[in-house]
């Protein structure tokens, strides 16, 4: 094979849009030259990675493979021109970062080849409940947040670090053998929920009234930790983020109860201010991110895969 660097950044684009108009548009080029290179990268393959039906483009099953392949290279490009950037001279400040409790539970990963990389840096990570995170924010106290859900009255810019999976969860001494259950399973056991403010509260009550749900509020508690203990001691069932339950299930002290409408979705999302000016140090993690977080959840959180 004799493909380009620019084949395969055409190819990804195209990929990504599903668009040979918006790929130009993108990469600053004319239609006629995406549709020139995506065919001379098309030529050396045997088999179609995109096709047109009507007006739309799709991308084949073999383009979709060949695509992540294709962003994997991508990214090690990334990787150099980051490191590159590196060499230039040492990063040294500080990194302040205020997260969301349950946050605690993915954070650490997405920090540690950075400060293992820059030394020179110090960091603050400061691991509190969603109000006091918004405010950190607001005043401007620290960098970036880590949050679940997105403040609505602040103004701010993100990067999505992963998908965040909430599902309803009980102790292991009674078997829930079914393949789903209704969700009026819900309105048959006593829940516990996270304290009034909590982001894991907030989609869960929001799930319960558009489902139009009844239930029997059992008790509240201020932390994922308390939540775990109650249930595993028999005290009711919740609706929990799969990022905190690894060992629980392992162990098999927890189960996944799978019931119809669940698992919610949301996002972990690094947010800072938009009118914020990031330091050095802020600018370089931001940039580390966008090359490695990738990276990260395919090495430390492939496991959730196991659980749809």
């Amino acid at each position: 094979m004799n493909f380009t660097l620019h084949q395969l950044l055409v190819f990804y684009q195209v990929v990504q849009t599903k668009s040979i108009t918006k790929a130009a548009e993108a990469l600053h080029l004319s239609q006629p030259a995406i549709s020139i290179q995506l065919k001379n990268f098309q030529q050396q393959f045997d088999f179609s990675l995109t096709e047109v039906v009507g007006r739309k483009l799709y991308v084949t099953d073999f383009g979709k493979d060949i695509a992540i392949v294709v962003e994997g290279i991508l990214n090690q490009l990334k990787t150099i021109d980051y490191k590159t950037s590196q060499r230039m001279g040492k990063l040294a400040g500080t990194l302040k970062i205020s997260v969301v409790s349950t946050g605690k539970y993915i954070m650490p990963y997405f920090l540690t080849k950075f400060l293992a990389n820059n030394t020179e840096v110090n960091l603050v990570l400061d691991i509190t409940n969603k109000q006091k995170v918004f405010e950190s924010i607001e005043k401007n106290e620290v960098d970036f947040s880590l949050v679940s859900v997105l403040p609505k009255l602040l103004q701010v810019n993100k990067i999505t670090l992963m998908e965040n999976k909430l599902f309803f969860v009980g102790n292991t001494q009674q078997a829930y053998t079914n393949k789903m259950y209704n969700l009026n399973i819900l309105s048959k056991l006593p829940i516990l929920y996270r304290e009034a403010g909590s982001g894991t509260r907030q989609t869960m009550e929001l799930f319960i009234k558009k489902s139009k749900l009844t239930v029997q509020k059992k008790l509240e508690l201020n932390s994922n930790e308390g939540v775990k203990q109650a249930i595993m001691a028999g005290l009711g069932f919740s609706i929990m983020p799969l990022i905190g339950l690894k060992n629980e299930l392992i162990n098999k002290d927890l189960q996944i109860i799978p019931v119809k409408g669940l698992p919610l979705k949301t996002e972990w999302n690094l947010i800072w201010l938009r009118t914020k000016k990031l330091s050095p140090v802020a600018a370089a993690y931001l940039a580390f991110l966008k090359v490695e977080k990738q990276n990260i959840i395919n090495e430390k959180f492939d496991w959730v895969k196991n659980y749809e």
